[in-house]
């Protein structure tokens, strides 16, 4: 006679209880324009607003804190994209640089 096997349970899924934490991932870069004495404001502007393809309101509203502040954060991106941006910035004649958001 045959033997009947007993059915088999698949075990309960587990959750993995230490996943990476998020501050191992990619802190992401910030892009930030500082304030230069050569640039006119409404050049500023205008860059801001070809590179970024913002709103003249929005554009001007960065291009005023780079002034009145000394500088501005304008977008927070991948370590990529924001030496992409700081390089547009940067052949515009703006002085822009990048820093890992912390």
């Amino acid at each position: 006679m045959a033997e009947t096997a007993e059915p088999l349970i698949a075990p309960a899924p587990t959750r993995d209880e230490q996943t990476d934490p998020r501050d191992k991932l990619e802190p992401g870069y910030l892009v930030i324009c500082w304030n230069d004495p050569v640039n006119f404001m409404q050049y500023v502007t205008h860059v801001f607003q070809q590179v970024f393809g913002w709103a003249k309101e929005r554009a001007e509203k960065h291009m005023l804190e780079v002034h009145q502040k000394g500088k501005s954060v304008l977008t927070r991106e991948s370590f990529e994209k924001a030496e992409h941006y700081v390089h547009q910035l940067q052949s515009y004649s703006l002085h822009a640089t990048m820093e890992p958001d912390r």
